[in-house]
């Protein structure tokens, strides 16, 4: 057994002693956007601190708790609070929880992040589900040695969003009344915001938004053999001829008035979707 399999296999152990339920759906909730925990009933929340291998949580809104319950008619685990490589972690450490809940039986992975928006057509607070993805971290938390019992050593990417549970979000927004785009995210490390130049750069290669996540837990998804839905929400414009000082409290802000449309979005997605 390596020695990434029996890491997992410790936090899987004492996520089991708080909760016998094995998870349908696991859900990472990021910047302002931790409140769709609030919607999981028979909630049993775990410490990130309690569980072995888990980084914990240092940006502001991010609560550092697992949360298992029920949401619509699923099982589901969800991260009010993920990890981000500005924080020093590893790109291995970021993504440690998503093996550990695909090793716990979760099929599907949810996740939600903020993010800059680079398409003129974009305005804050809107949502943008994920259909592609730029990685311009310089790293990828597969590189090392490969646990076939993880994944395969070289997984496919041709397709990493589900296109399925797309098609199913586009028919909640539609039916709720959601402003709902499609488009790339790409990610940088942060925590740094972008110039005006690198702004230009990113809308360039066809980057419809930016963010300092996501593409991480991806491509660890991918590998562990999840389904994939992933949501952007717009905090702030990030258009370079136009460019304003960035303020993070704006951004908070935005973020938490636009968790009632990913609430519905994610809420819903979970009850239609099939196993």
């Amino acid at each position: 057994m390596s020695e990434l399999s029996e890491k997992i296999n410790a936090a899987v152990a004492v996520i089991r002693k708080k909760t016998k339920t094995p998870p349908d759906v696991a859900i990472i909730l990021g910047t302002g956007l931790g409140k769709l925990a609030d919607e999981i009933k028979n909630r049993i929340a775990i410490e990130y601190k309690d569980i072995p291998g888990f980084p914990l949580s240092t940006v502001e809104t991010h609560s550092g708790r697992l949360i298992s319950g029920t949401l619509g008619n699923k099982n589901v685990l969800a991260m009010q609070g993920r990890f981000h490589r500005y924080e020093g972690y590893t790109l291995q450490q970021i993504v440690f929880p998503v093996r550990v809940m695909r090793s716990l039986g979760a099929k599907i992975l949810l996740i939600a992040s903020a993010a800059g928006g680079l398409n003129e057509s974009y305005q804050k607070g809107d949502l943008m589900m994920i259909a592609d993805h730029i990685n311009l971290l310089g790293d990828n938390p597969l590189i090392g040695q490969n646990d076939e019992k993880t994944g395969p050593r070289f997984p496919d990417m041709s397709a990493p969003y589900d296109r399925d549970l797309i098609s199913i979000a586009e028919k909640i927004g539609s039916e709720e009344k959601i402003r709902l785009h499609k488009g790339v995210y790409v990610s940088l490390t942060g925590p740094s915001l972008e110039t005006a130049a690198e702004y230009r750069f990113l809308r360039q290669i066809r980057a419809d938004v930016v963010g300092m996540s996501t593409v991480p837990e991806v491509i660890a998804g991918v590998h562990a053999g999840f389904r994939i839905f992933a949501v952007a929400v717009v905090t702030d414009m990030c258009l370079p001829d136009s460019l304003e000082p960035a303020n993070v409290a704006e951004i908070i802000r935005v973020a938490e008035s636009a968790e009632p449309k990913l609430v519905r979005i994610m809420s819903e997605l979970v009850k239609r979707v099939k196993l």
